[in-house]
């Protein structure tokens, strides 16, 4: 097992999640600012319980990469890292997301960081937009239910090409675009009003605009990248080979795949345009937005895997219904789960590649793949060996989809340090092979330290993975 000389090992990290620096040289605020820790951070937002409450708020902090950059890209580098996906903080760059000129400073920081991953041969790969939307579009506009943010989203774009187009050779425009189905925050929206679903397909709508004119944009101004589009993915399976089960977990797919439709397509499917008449949604489009959307096609799909789902039609089986990562379903009786409930299933990715290989011929990137777990450390060093068994086995999938055509650019694995959840806001949901020392109280030195994983993907990186069939 070996895998090819330009395959893309690193890992991925979110702005949100690791910076910190929330109001430092010019940064203006975005909505994960005032989300506190805890399972219903997004509704405490929603209430508006950060203008009366007294709480706390993980994501201001991050893990401080905003002045540790330096450190933490030399140990990704001591990894041997060949890749780092980051985002840019839309309000670092521009603070309320509506100026005509752009924070020198906030594109100074960049600027650093991209130079610093290209001092140890590391590709920078850069999410545009990764959730942080800046909170004046979400006040003022209600996020991208607003046509306004595609123009607004496109100057963002533009000028980070203009900035850095010499220097990034991976770009994707908007992260997990289809978690905004069952999240529409993470769109901007505030208030979903009376058809929620309306609202949600409207500013799914404009960000596919915006997402298509920043791909115009890009293959104006880059001349040697690449820009993809990025879903989050969570197979569904069906329960049973009974057709309502099947029927179920297929029309399940479908919805969640007609956003990369659009991206990597260039045009809504017949079954949406059916789907949204039968739901009383109508997608209001401007003269040309069509054509936008054509053009605008993406040249890889990047995607996050987490875990899979279960769809089942038996009336008993809805009382049991739960959200995964994505997909509301079922427990699976054949996997085991993580400490937050995640099912582990690494077979799962190879089933996401072939079906997504096989749905649109184009390159996948692996851009998230991760188990985050309790762990406090007690030695030197954490044995997080669950971990490395859980990495070993997805690598596996990945090599075995390889075998059979698939085209896999790389694999970064969420994340490379301990960070605040985006979903929780817990320190505590620990998925690094770097620790950090601190906890959901934001209390601790915040000092990094590797973990056994740490050096066994070194190895793995090194070996461009033929010791994945080790025995030890």
């Amino acid at each position: 097992m070996k895998f090819p000389d330009n395959f893309l090992w690193g890992g991925a990290i979110a702005s949100a999640q690791a910076e910190g620096a929330f109001d430092a040289d010019g940064r203006g605020l975005s909505v994960y600012d005032l989300m506190p820790c805890g399972k219903n951070r997004v509704q405490s937002f929603l209430n508006g319980e950060y203008k009366e409450k007294n709480l706390i708020y993980p994501n201001r902090q991050g893990i401080d990469f905003y002045h540790r950059y330096k450190e933490d890209i030399k140990l990704l580098a001591e990894m041997g890292f060949k890749a780092f996906r980051f985002s840019i903080s839309w309000s670092r760059i521009f603070p309320k997301g509506i100026e005509e000129k752009p924070n020198e400073a906030g594109l100074k920081f960049y600027e650093n960081v991209i130079d610093e991953c290209l001092k140890y041969k590391i590709e920078p790969v850069i999410t545009i937009l990764h959730y942080d939307i800046p909170l004046y579009l979400v006040e003022k506009y209600n996020g991208f239910e607003s046509r306004e943010l595609v123009d607004l989203f496109e100057r963002y774009a533009i000028t980070l090409f203009e900035r850095f187009h010499d220097k990034v050779h991976y770009w994707m425009t908007i992260n997990e675009i289809n978690i905004m189905r069952y999240s529409p925050l993470d769109a901007g929206i505030k208030d979903s009003g009376k058809n929620e679903l309306q609202t949600i397909f409207q500013a799914a709508h404009h960000q596919f605009l915006a997402s298509a004119k920043a791909v115009i944009a890009h293959n104006r101004i880059c001349k040697n990248s690449k820009i993809g589009m990025m879903l989050g993915y969570e197979p569904a399976y069906p329960k049973t080979c009974h057709p309502d089960d099947i029927l179920l977990a297929e029309k399940s797919e479908n919805e969640l795949l007609f956003f990369s439709d659009v991206m990597v397509l260039g045009y809504y499917p017949e079954t949406m345009k059916h789907y949204f008449k039968n739901h009383q949604i109508e997608i209001h489009m401007e003269k040309g937005d069509e054509d936008i959307l054509k053009k605008g096609k993406v040249d890889y799909m990047a995607l996050s895997y987490y875990s899979s789902a279960v769809c089942s039609s038996d009336p008993d089986d809805q009382k049991n219904v739960k959200r995964g990562n994505i997909i509301y379903g079922i427990d699976n009786p054949y996997l085991t789960t993580t400490d937050w409930g995640w099912t582990i299933d690494s077979k799962g990715l190879q089933i996401s590649l072939l079906r997504l290989y096989h749905r649109y011929h184009k390159p996948l990137f692996i851009v998230e793949c991760g188990i985050g777990m309790h762990e406090t450390k007690k030695e030197d060093m954490i044995e997080d060996n669950y971990r490395i068994e859980y990495f070993k086995e997805h690598l596996i999938q990945v090599q075995e989809a390889m075998d059979l055509g698939v085209e896999v650019m790389g694999f970064l694995a969420w994340s490379p340090m301990d960070m605040p959840s985006a979903a929780s806001g817990e320190q505590e949901k620990r998925y690094g092979f770097i620790y950090v020392d601190a906890n959901n109280q934001l209390q601790g030195s915040y000092d990094r330290s590797p973990k056994k994983s740490f050096y066994w993907y070194q190895k793995v990186i090194q070996t461009k993975g033929e010791c994945l069939t080790d025995n030890n």
